[in-house]
């Protein structure tokens, strides 16, 4: 048997196990983002508040308890996540946001809204609509794939 088709079976056997190991990773981090949106979803609570600001931010610079920041692994201390500063009662609040409602998110308006923990998971406007002034369609690879997850998560609700 020639020397290059022993090399190639040997990376089709190689290729094969790697898909094997990650798809069983990718099941199982299907299954523990399951148990954690059930978790969530046990803790939730409808709340009235009025949105200041939202930014996409680090999240050293977020502004959040050190008892959050001590949890998160240090490499992801760097990642951009959506956060929201509201007024929720008498006190201001600094909130980390689902990334597909962010950009639905009305600023300088109140909204009830359904928080678990410091996690915004869903909002509705208490007066009027959501939507923002400029509603132009954004571009690029990042627009693209929230557009994307967005229909793919209306199509499995239907």
């Amino acid at each position: 048997m020639p020397t290059w088709v022993i090399v190639l079976l040997i990376v089709i056997v190689v290729m094969a196990a790697l898909i094997f190991w990650m798809n069983k990773r990718y099941k199982k981090a299907q299954d523990q983002m399951a148990k954690q949106e059930e978790q969530m979803a046990a803790v939730a609570q409808q709340v009235s508040m009025l949105i200041i600001d939202k930014k996409r931010m680090k999240f050293k610079d977020a502004d959040l308890p050190a008892g959050v920041l001590s949890s998160v692994p240090w490499y992801q201390k760097g990642l951009k996540v959506p956060v929201v500063k509201a007024k929720v009662g008498p006190q201001m609040m600094t909130l980390l946001c689902k990334e597909e409602i962010f950009d639905d998110m009305p600023v300088k308006k109140e909204v009830k809204a359904t928080v678990s923990g410091l996690y915004i998971t869903k909002v509705k406007g208490l007066r009027g609509s959501n939507t923002q002034a400029d509603t132009k369609k954004k571009k690029g690879l990042r627009a693209w794939a929230i557009r994307k997850r967005k229909e793919l998560a209306e199509q499995s609700r239907q």
